[in-house]
Formats: C-alpha cells, structure tokens, sequence
C-alpha cells in the first residue's frame, strides 16, 4: 500500500488542504409574485479539512462559475486562505480553477494550477477515478445522501433561501461534532475528539432547542421548520453513521472483553442532537 498523501499529514492549520464537491439541487422558494410563489433551485459546496476531517458548506444560485468563485471567496473569508484544493474534473470546477489562474498575479510556470492570489495548488482526480478522492468522498456521500432524500421527500413544504443556509449550517454542526477516535476505555479520559473541538478549542458542542418538532412545525415559523429539518437528519445520520463506528470483521487478534470501570459510548433514543452520552460499566455478565 502505498503512503499517504502529505497533505493528508499535514500540521498545518485546519482548512489549509481541502476535498471539494457539489451536491443537490433542491427547489426553494425565491419570491411572492402575482401568480403564487415563484420556485428556483439551490446547489451546495462542502469543504472538506484533509486533517481534521471538518466540513465547511455554501449554497450556490447556479451550477456557474461565478457562483463556484463566490463560494470559494466566502470559504476564505471564513476559514482563511487554503494551499491544496483537491476536486473531480466537474466542468464549473475547471472554469472556476481557469479563470481564477488566469487573473492570478503570480507565475504560472513556477507552480501551475495557481488560485487567485492565495498562492493555493487545485488539483483535479483523473476522470472515472472517485476512490482517489476517499478522503473527502466518504463523509460526503453518506452527508449527500441522507440530505437528498430530505429534502426530496420535503419538496413541498416551501423551503426558503434562509431556511435552507441555516438548515446547512446546523448539518454542518452534526458532522463536525462527530467522534474522531474510538472512545478511551479510560475513566480519567471522558473526553471525545471531535472535529468542532479541534476547530473551536470547546469542548462540547452548540446545545439543541428544548421542545418537540413534528411535521406541524413545517408550516408554522421557519426557525421551528429549520429544528425539524435538522432533528431529522440526526436521526438519519445516527442511524447510518454509527454502526460504521462499531464494524464487524473477522476476529485475528485477541481482545480483552469489557470489564468493570470500562468507559462506552451510548445509543440512546432520547439524546439530543449533537450529544454523544458516555457510560461507565460497573458489572459485567458474560453471555
């Protein structure tokens, strides 16, 4: 096998080597006009960290250049200017990577596939080769398809521009709070690595709204609509992402079973979103 790439080791701070994709679209609701509410679409950009694994999404208007351009500026302008930005050949990644080389200040011939005047490397996967992008694909695909089948299924309740970037941003949340490292057996060690902690220095994570959100919520206020959008892609991604935590494979080393004094992470049903309760085993019985 061989090594892994160097950005993928890299010191650096978060958000200096980055996996790039667009996924979507999903119709919202743009404006009121005499004949009802006037539809469009919206598409989204995730930025993956290749270090941390954080993720960092934007909503773009179209499939163009100028709105890709426009997300890459509001990704720097939030997380600062990236080194490394890896991507498929999509054609608005090629257009955007083109027109940003070519209005760069800098050589071209010293090192190519320059973006803007960051001085930052874009590099494109060859063609037909998705698992060159694993890194970033993984996360992405399980995060893409829990959120199309969303916000298919919700095509109807009239999501707005506003609803939808919060919604994102509280996606955004749930996957930066996931646990990084199995969880240390360790009493004096209750603390779980997470993706947010290495972005923020917190330890914990943005509690949850106190109440029940039902599909009543839908058509009442937008921020009660935006609850029960991101309480269902919890439920969602806690139901496909953790088993991936815990994989059955076939037994070649020896184990040590649970014993007492044991620190486990619980499944628990009435956990809130973005909390990752913790037990301490006090007696085993060996089935």
């Amino acid at each position: 096998m061989a090594d892994l790439p160097e950005d993928r080791l890299s010191m650096e701070p978060p958000f200096t080597n980055v996996g790039l994709d667009v996924f979507g679209p999903w119709p919202i609701t743009s404006r009121w006009t005499r004949g009802g509410f006037a539809h469009s679409k919206r598409w989204a950009t995730i930025f993956t960290c290749m270090t941390t694994r954080a993720v960092h999404i934007e909503i773009l208007e179209s499939l163009n250049t100028s709105s890709l351009i426009n997300a890459l500026r509001r990704f720097f302008s939030i997380r600062g200017p990236a080194k490394l930005i890896r991507s498929d050949q999509g054609s608005n990644f090629v257009g955007a990577r083109n027109e940003l080389r070519n209005n760069s200040t800098l050589d071209a011939s010293a090192v190519s596939k320059h973006l803007s005047d960051y001085g930052c490397t874009w590099l494109f996967n060859p063609p037909h080769a998705s698992h060159m992008g694993g890194a970033w694909e993984r996360m992405i695909g399980i995060a893409k398809r829990i959120l199309n089948s969303m916000l298919l299924q919700h095509g109807s309740t009239k999501l707005t521009h506003e609803v939808l970037t919060t919604f994102l941003a509280e996606v955004a949340a749930i996957v930066n709070n996931r646990p990084l490292v199995p969880v240390s057996t360790d009493p004096e060690d209750p603390v779980l690595l997470t993706p947010s902690t290495l972005l923020t220095q917190k330890i914990g994570s943005v509690p949850a709204p106190t109440g029940d959100f039902t599909t009543k919520d839908v058509s009442r206020r937008q921020w009660r609509h935006v609850q029960h959008l991101a309480q269902t892609f919890w439920n969602w991604w806690k139901g496909q992402y953790l088993p991936l935590l815990q994989a059955r494979s076939k037994w070649t080393s020896s184990i040590p079973n649970l014993k007492p004094s044991s620190v486990v992470l619980l499944k628990d049903q009435d956990s809130k979103r973005n909390e990752w309760p913790l037990g301490l085993i006090t007696r085993v019985i060996p089935s």
